[in-house]
C-alpha cells in the first residue's frame, strides 16, 4: 500500500514537472527576457512540492494511522487527543493542519465529538473542514453536520444540509438514507409535502439502494 501511494506521488511530481518543461520551452523566450520570474516560481513550487508538501504529508499520514485505528476499535477519547506518545486527530491538525491527512483529521475528530454527544464540538470541527471534492467524503461531511444539528434540536439546519449532502452525493450509497433522514425530520414537524418529495425522490432516483425496498411504507405515511 505504502509503495503504491509513494509510487503514484511520483508520477505525480513527475507529470508536474513534465507540465513545467513544456511551459518552458512553449514561453522560452519571454521568460528568458522577462527576467527569469515566472521560472523562478516553477523551480520553487516544484522544490517545495518534492521536499516539503511530499514529505509532510508523508509523516502526517504515518501519524493518523495510530488514530483511525483506535478509532476502529471505537475509542474515540484517545482517537482524539492521543495516549501521550502517538498523536490523536487533533494532534495531528495542530501539527499537519495544512496537509491532506490534516483535513481528514478535522473529520475523524469531528465525528469522535459526535459519538461522545459532543455535537456542538463536532459541528466547530466541521466548519474546520474543507470540501476535498471526493463523490463521498465530502457528502458525508455534510451530513454528519446535518445530523449533529438534529442531535441539537435544530431541525432546520438539519434538514437542509441532509438534503444539500443528498444531492452532492447523488449515489445508492449516501442519497438515500440523507433523503430518508429529512424526510423524517419532515414528517415528525407535519410538514408531509416535503417527507412525502423527499421519499418519492428514493423511489425515483435510487432503485439500486437497500432503502429503496422499503420506501413505500415512508410514502404511505406522508399522504
Amino acid at each position: 500500500m505504502a509503495k503504491t501511494k509513494a509510487k503514484q506521488q511520483a508520477n505525480e511530481f513527475d507529470e508536474t514537472l513534465a507540465a513545467s518543461k513544456t511551459f518552458y520551452e512553449k514561453h522560452k523566450n519571454a521568460i528568458l527576457y522577462g527576467g527569469g520570474g515566472v521560472l523562478a516560481v516553477i523551480i520553487a513550487a516544484l522544490l517545495i512540492h518534492q521536499f516539503y508538501i511530499t514529505p509532510r504529508n508523508n509523516r502526517a499520514n504515518e501519524s493518523i494511522f495510530y488514530a483511525e485505528q483506535l478509532f476502529n476499535e471505537g475509542n474515540y477519547e484517545k482517537a482524539l487527543n492521543g495516549d501521550g506518545e502517538n498523536l490523536g486527530f487533533l494532534g495531528v491538525i495542530d501539527q499537519y493542519g495544512s496537509t491532506k491527512a490534516g483535513n481528514i483529521a478535522c473529520l475523524y475528530a469531528a465525528k469522535c465529538y459526535a459519538e461522545t454527544d459532543k455535537f456542538q464540538e463536532a459541528i466547530d470541527m466541521l466548519d474546520k473542514f474543507d470540501d476535498c471534492g471526493d463523490a463521498m467524503i465530502s457528502p458525508a461531511a455534510i451530513a454528519l453536520k446535518g445530523n449533529c444539528y438534529a442531535e441539537l434540536g435544530q431541525n432546520d439546519k438539519a434538514a437542509d444540509l441532509l438534503l444539500k449532502a443528498a444531492k452532492k452525493a447523488d449515489n445508492n450509497t449516501l442519497s438515500p438514507t440523507c433523503l430518508l433522514q429529512a424526510g423524517q425530520i419532515f414528517l415528525a414537524q407535519g410538514q408531509k409535502d416535503k417527507a412525502l418529495d423527499c421519499f418519492k425522490q428514493i423511489k425515483d432516483k435510487y432503485q439500486q439502494s437497500n432503502i429503496f425496498y422499503e420506501i413505500d411504507k415512508y410514502i404511505e405515511a406522508a399522504q
